[in-house]
């Protein structure tokens, strides 16, 4: 149910974040805060490493390169949908807190190469 993403601060070092995802056309979706540190990153530098995880982020398989990048608003309902579906109340929870507390969202696409 985990996908752990490595994402790299501007000196190169690595950060793990595990996280929420679906799969559609062979593509990786996870969404994150708009201001949330793997976003900045992701936007200083698309190349990421990701393996599927458990919820502490400890590697189920083997660690693949990719490059990730921020979608558009229209790009990102979608995305939400699916997410929804395979999350459940979980994620209907989430949603509701990020409304109520103002909290905008985006969703990342990762691409395995």
């Amino acid at each position: 149910n985990y996908l752990n993403p490595e994402s790299y601060r501007k000196r190169g070092n690595p950060v793990t974040t595990p996280m929420w995802f679906v799969e559609c056309n062979g593509s990786l979706y996870v969404y994150s805060l708009v201001n949330a540190g793997k976003v900045k990153r992701i936007r200083n530098n698309a190349n990421v490493r990701v393996v599927p995880s458990d919820t502490s982020g400890n590697p189920k398989r083997e660690w693949v390169e990719a490059k990730a990048q921020i979608l558009d608003q229209r790009g990102a309902a979608l995305v939400h949908k699916r997410l929804t579906k395979k999350y459940e109340w979980m994620k209907r929870i989430g949603d509701i807190f990020s409304k109520l507390r103002k909290r905008d969202k985006v969703v990342i696409a990762i691409e395995v190469v």
